[in-house]
């Protein structure tokens, strides 16, 4: 067995292997700050987050299962280096299936940011159900063949497609996202500009971060000979750093909550429907009603009359008429 075959094989894996369990440490950290902050959110949001932390402890036991199968069961068997153990196959439907809970995620955000417009949030759900039949596919012909060779000379493309659409998913949320807070700014000096440009970042960054990974993982798989794995090293990483970026989106809310807290009324509230509201009940214990809730009563009735107004303008039948403003001493 030659060096470079071991480097470019057994040492690609393992390296992935080593990072992606590095990778689902950072997970579960962001699952267990998840419980302790969000104690209140929906039950979809837990059921969402829960099984995107089992599927990664399942991945992780897959690429162990793969390692041992290579490096103690199968060691100085050259001809097993070609060998798809089932554990390799299931590692790209699991990662398929986070990818995709993801996606559905943002594509669910997207729709509620822009006010249920299906022709935004379609596409993205569209893709993202195309990149996991991709995978889908790749899966059942690893589980036929059990062999990198065969795979990639008999439907290498199937795998590349699957990437391809990933990465063009990540793109695509990515640019609804900043086109959507682009749209929402106010005038040069407003608090929100600040929210909005801190909601846009985090868009950005966490988008970069999977569709970098992916691309990489893409162009090794497609430049690369066939008994090269880096690829696959590169792999066992992505449905990682897609978990990753749905822990962050999520955990990240309350500092957002902070950073309006800060700032007007109307900003406030407009951050308020730029927010995924899946869960009605946080509202309660969010730093911006409590504050509200510590002003005088005078200006508390004002602001819920204000919100009245604004809210349900298309119906002037039901309003009453604002009583005449008193002075209060504070």
């Amino acid at each position: 067995m030659a060096v470079g075959a071991l480097s470019t094989t057994l040492g690609s894996m393992l390296i992935g292997g080593f990072f992606s369990s590095f990778l689902g440490g950072i997970v579960a950290i962001e699952v267990a700050a998840y419980f302790r902050v969000y104690k209140t959110d929906s039950l979809g949001f837990k059921a969402l987050v829960l099984t995107v932390f089992a599927l990664d402890l399942f991945h992780t036991g897959c690429i162990w299962a793969a390692m041992w199968e290579y490096v103690i069961t199968n060691w100085g068997t050259t001809s097993k280096l070609d060998f798809i153990p089932w554990s390799i196959s299931l590692t790209v439907l699991v990662t398929a299936l986070v990818t995709f809970l993801v996606h559905c995620f943002f594509a669910h955000r997207i729709f509620r940011l822009s006010k249920g417009n299906w022709y935004m949030a379609g596409p993205v759900v569209f893709f993202a159900f195309l990149r996991l039949v991709a995978a889908t596919a790749s899966t059942v012909e690893m589980f036929h063949y059990q062999s990198f060779r065969v795979f990639v000379a008999r439907v290498r493309w199937v795998f590349t497609l699957g990437l391809s659409f990933s990465s063009s998913v990540d793109i695509l949320i990515t640019a609804l996202f900043l086109y959507l807070f682009r749209g929402s700014r106010r005038p040069e000096g407003s608090h929100l500009n600040k929210v909005l440009d801190q909601l846009a970042l985090y868009a950005f960054e966490t988008g970069s971060l999977t569709c970098i990974g992916t691309v990489v993982s893409m162009i090794c798989w497609v430049t690369m000979n066939r008994s090269n794995l880096v690829f696959l090293g590169l792999h066992f990483a992505i449905g990682k750093l897609y978990a990753i970026s749905l822990l962050v989106t999520l955990n990240t809310r309350e500092s957002v909550r902070r950073s309006r807290s800060t700032g007007s009324t109307a900003d406030r509230g407009a951050v308020l429907i730029l927010e995924a509201r899946s869960n009605k009940n946080h509202r309660s214990s969010s730093p911006y009603f409590a504050a509200a809730m510590s002003q005088t009563k005078t200006e508390v009735q004002i602001a819920v009359e204000r919100n009245v107004q604004y809210d349900l303008r298309t119906d002037q039948s039901h309003l009453q008429q604002p009583e005449p403003k008193r002075n209060t001493v504070s």
